[in-house]
């Protein structure tokens, strides 16, 4: 069991990660409210990250501050990749994918590449529970397929994207945050990151 000594040295070896978590809970309650996860909490995180790395985050890992950097710019990028399809075809904000390019920057690709996992099984058994406390599974399942056949036929994100904004307000929406902090603090917490 925890004592407040001891959290507390938790908290100070890992205060990058907690960091990281208090911002993904933040995030996770604007996106439930409002849809939305706003550029005043993504731009600063993705930045706060980069400099993280090349400075505190480069000493506390060993790596000289341009290395250091640079897995931070390169998890950044990870992070963008892995949501950008969804993004790019209208299945997705650009907020999500921000706060996932934010986490790229603070935990570098490793760690971003889990988190997304796990944030993408916490994602799918929210929606599927969604679908069934509405009682629509006949009409989400014709509509999953009908979206998957949009996507093998036609190969234009513009076109898709077009598609999925006229569809979008008939569609129920998962605020894609919820799940990235619970997916993402559920793999720090398993990993021990932490405490």
């Amino acid at each position: 069991m925890l004592d407040s000594a001891s959290l507390a040295d938790a908290f100070a070896a890992n205060w990058p990660i907690w960091l990281v978590t208090v911002t993904l809970v933040v995030a996770a309650v604007i996106d439930g409210l409002q849809l939305k996860v706003p550029n005043w909490l993504t731009f600063p995180m993705i930045v706060s990250g980069w400099v993280f790395s090349s400075t505190a985050g480069a000493t506390m890992y060993g790596f000289a501050w341009y290395e250091a950097l640079g897995f931070s710019l390169l998890g950044t990028v990870v992070g963008l990749l892995l949501l950008l399809p969804a993004y790019a075809i209208g299945g997705m904000g650009a907020g999500d994918v921000k706060l996932m390019a934010g986490i790229g920057a603070w935990v570098w690709t490793e760690h971003t590449l889990y988190a997304f996992a796990a944030s993408a099984i916490v994602g799918g058994v929210i929606a599927v529970v969604m679908v069934l406390a509405s009682k629509g599974w006949d009409k989400h399942q014709a509509q999953f397929w009908m979206i998957l056949g949009e996507i093998m036929n036609n190969k234009n994100p513009e076109v898709l994207a077009a598609i999925a904004k006229e569809r979008k307000p008939r569609m129920m929406l998962l605020p894609y945050g919820i799940p990235m902090a619970i997916g993402t603090i559920g793999y720090f917490a398993l990993s021990g990151m932490i405490v």
